[in-house]
């Protein structure tokens, strides 16, 4: 399984787009399904959602409490949903 942007640089989410799929995205947030399972960074398990935030500031509203790592880069912060 290939782990979505090995090493401690930023992920280019556009090298991986071949096996994302988008679902939403604004001028500062997007938000990608795995299509090909894809592990976490954080914790090296297979994620079902990523949502990338460049905003300072993100309110979450979700449906039911699931596992989630998180990833902060320079310019952004990308959520992980399991």
């Amino acid at each position: 399984m290939e782990t979505l942007g090995e090493g401690d640089g930023p992920i280019d989410i556009h090298d991986y787009r071949h096996g994302l799929k988008l679902l939403k995205e604004t001028r500062e947030t997007s938000l990608w399904t795995n299509k090909k399972g894809y592990a976490c960074p954080a914790c090296g398990k297979p994620f079902e959602q990523l949502f990338t935030s460049e905003k300072q500031h993100n309110t979450f509203s979700p449906s039911s409490v699931t596992p989630f790592c998180i990833r902060r880069e320079a310019d952004r912060v990308l959520m992980f949903r399991h």
